[in-house]
């Protein structure tokens, strides 16, 4: 079982924060792009090289996100319609996700089988969660979900501040 931490940078305009291990050294690396459209961020290991990219749909009605990891498309989160409290589905093949995403306490499954868990980390400056991997082979596409779950709940506030003003 491997470890990680995710901690944004809370007053970070680019969007660049860092994944890091047990030991505090940075594994991977996000990037978002800044006034650039489509709204990206990008998932970069060690060696700088990308291994997955987050995406926000241009022109849809409700917001649309996509993970692509290693090259292929493995999961969608889309806003549903809904008057009163914000609800978002997760379509990936063979991936789900039990648990409350909105807090970041979940556990992720695929084919039934916990490949991963999620907590977020309490008393601490700005968002920080801890990743658990058990299956290591979803190592990219765990973190890349984590992330895309961070997106969304921050375009989420932005709208909804933006709608507030």
């Amino acid at each position: 079982m491997k470890q990680f931490y995710i901690k944004q940078k809370v007053f970070s305009l680019s969007g660049k924060f860092t994944v890091k291990d047990q030991q505090e050294k940075d594994v991977y690396y996000v990037e978002g792009s800044f006034m650039q459209i489509p709204k990206t961020f990008s998932i970069m290991n060690a060696a700088r090289d990308e291994v997955a990219l987050i995406t926000k749909k241009v022109f849809s009605f409700l917001p649309i996100f996509f993970v692509d990891v290693n090259g292929q498309e493995v999961l969608t989160i889309k806003k549903e319609f809904s008057f009163f409290k914000a609800r978002y589905t997760i379509d990936a093949a063979g991936i789900e996700v039990e648990g409350n995403w909105w807090d970041m306490d979940f556990q992720i499954l695929q084919h039934g089988e916990v490949v991963g868990k999620v907590n977020k980390e309490w008393f601490t400056w700005g968002d920080s969660y801890k990743v658990q991997i058990l299956n290591e082979e979803m190592e990219a596409i765990i973190i890349a979900l984590v992330v895309a779950i961070d997106c969304v709940k921050a375009d989420h506030a932005a709208a909804s501040s933006a709608a507030a003003t």
